[in-house]
C-alpha cells in the first residue's frame, strides 16, 4: 500500500525525531554524574539552569528566525552546533569550558525541538488524528529514550569513560542532519506572529491554554529533575555501576514506547485527556517519592518496579498533554507554540535550582518527597482545568 506524501514526511520527521532525541537520551543521565567528577553534587544541576537561560533568550527570536529561514534550515543549523559541542566535550576540556559547552548542549536541544514540531504540524490536516500522529511521533523519540541507558551502559561499562558517551552523541546527530537536509520538508501555512507578550496574554486569557501549558511544564519540572538526580543518587551516592543502571534506566522507561501511542488512540476515540493526566500525574509523583525510601539495602527489583511506575505516569502525561495542545493550536501558530516549548527552558531553570537548594540544606530524601510533592499538587489541579476535545 502506497504511503501518501504526509505519511512519508511523517515517517521521515519521525526517524528525524528518533536521531535527534538519541543525542539527548545519551547525555541526559551522564551530565551530573560527569560534572561531579569536578565540582560539588549540589552545583552540577546549576549548569543545566546555565542552559535554559541561553534557551529562553533564544526562544522569543525563534518565530522570526522561522520566517526569515525555515524551521527546516534552523533546525539543521542547531544540530550541527550541538554535534560540535559533543564533540568537543568527547576530547575533554578543562573544567570551563567544559561547564559552558554542557550548557550549551543543554540549551540547543530544545530549538531543534521546537522546528520538528512546526514541521510535524505542517502535515496534520484533521485535528481529530493529533492524537495518534503526535503520540507516533512521540514513541519514535522514546525508542531512542529506551535504548540510549543501554548504550550508556555498554559504553561505560565499570569506567568513567564519559568522552565516549559524548563521542556516540555528537555522531547520532549526523543521521539526523543527513535526513533533514535531503528532504524537501513542506513549511505549511506563514506562521501567525505576536509578540511574546500579546503571546502569553493569549494562554492565560484562555483557560484551555493555560491549563494544559502548565501541566506540559509540571511534566517538564519532573524531567530536569529525575535524570539530572536519580542517576546522580544511584551511581554517586549508593554506588551502582554504570553497567547496572544502563539495564535499570532501559527497563524503566519502556511505558514510554509501549504506552503512549494506545494512550493517544484512546485520548481520541474514548476517555478524553482529562482523565488519564489525572491518573498519570498521581503515579509519576507517587513514584518519585518512593525513591525517597531507596537505600544500599534496596533490592534491584524494587527500584525497577518504582520508577517503572513513576514512568508510566510521566508517559500518561507526556501523551495527553502533547495531544491536548496540538488539537487546539496549528504550524501558524509559531509563537503559541514556541511559548508551550518554553515551558522546557523553564523547567531546566527552575528544578535544578530547587533541587540545587533542596540538596545544599538537606538530602536526597527531602529532595524526592518535596519535589514530588509540587509535581502531584500543580499537576492534577492543572488536568482538572483542561476541557476534552473530541
Amino acid at each position: 500500500m502506497l504511503q501518501s506524501p504526509q505519511m512519508k514526511t511523517r515517517s521521515i520527521l519521525s526517524l528525524g525525531n528518533f536521531f535527534a532525541s538519541a543525542h539527548f537520551f545519551l547525555i541526559i543521565y551522564v551530565i551530573t554524574p560527569y560534572l561531579a567528577t569536578f565540582m560539588p553534587d549540589s552545583a552540577t544541576g546549576l549548569v543545566v539552569s546555565l542552559g535554559a537561560i541561553i534557551t529562553l533568550f533564544a526562544f522569543p527570536l525563534m518565530p522570526h528566525l522561522v520566517r526569515k529561514y525555515g524551521p527546516r534550515r534552523l533546525a539543521v543549523f542547531f544540530a550541527t552546533v550541538e554535534a560540535g559541542a559533543l564533540a568537543w566535550l568527547a576530547v575533554g576540556p578543562t573544567p570551563l569550558p567544559a561547564i559552558l559547552l554542557v550548557a550549551l548542549a543543554c540549551a540547543t536541544t530544545p530549538l531543534i525541538q521546537y522546528q520538528l514540531d512546526l514541521l510535524l504540524e505542517a502535515t496534520i490536516a484533521k485535528e481529530g488524528t493529533t492524537g495518534r500522529i503526535r503520540t507516533m511521533f512521540l514513541t519514535a523519540g522514546n525508542v531512542a529514550l529506551v535504548l540510549s541507558p543501554l548504550a550508556v551502559g555498554i559504553l561505560m561499562d565499570s569506567s568513567e569513560a564519559y568522552w565516549r558517551v559524548f563521542a556516540v552523541a555528537a555522531a547520532s546527530l549526523f543521521p539526523f542532519i543527513a535526513l533533514i537536509s535531503m528532504k524537501r520538508l513542506p513549511q505549511g501555512s506563514h506562521p501567525n506572529f505576536i509578540n511574546i507578550v500579546d503571546a502569553w496574554v493569549a494562554i492565560l486569557r484562555d483557560k484551555d491554554l493555560r491549563a494544559v501549558t502548565l501541566a506540559h511544564g509540571t511534566l517538564q519540572f519532573f524531567y530536569h529533575l529525575a535524570p539530572l538526580y536519580i542517576p546522580l543518587y544511584l551511581h554517586h551516592v549508593l554506588e551502582l555501576p554504570w553497567e547496572q543502571l544502563g539495564w535499570i534506566f532501559a527497563i524503566m522507561l519502556l511505558p514510554f514506547v509501549l504506552l503512549e501511542y494506545p494512550a493517544g488512540w484512546i485520548a481520541d476515540q474514548k476517555w478524553g485527556d482529562q482523565e488519564l493526566l489525572i491518573g498519570g500525574f498521581v503515579m509519576m509523583a507517587s513514584g518519585f517519592a518512593a525513591l525517597a525510601l531507596v537505600t544500599n539495602q534496596t533490592t534491584i527489583m524494587v527500584i525497577v518496579i518504582i520508577l517503572i511506575f513513576s514512568r508510566i505516569g510521566a508517559s500518561l502525561v507526556e501523551a495527553m498533554s502533547e495531544g491536548h495542545f496540538f488539537r487546539r493550536v496549528s504550524e501558524a501558530d509559531a509563537s503559541t507554540v514556541g511559548l508551550f516549548r518554553m515551558t522546557r527552558p523553564v523547567a531546566a531553570l527552575v528544578a535544578p535550582i530547587v533541587g540545587s537548594i533542596i540538596l545544599s540544606v538537606s538530602g536526597y530524601q527531602l529532595l524526592f518527597v518535596a519535589t514530588a510533592f509540587i509535581i502531584g499538587v500543580i499537576g492534577v489541579t492543572s488536568a482538572l482545568h483542561i476541557t476534552d476535545i473530541k
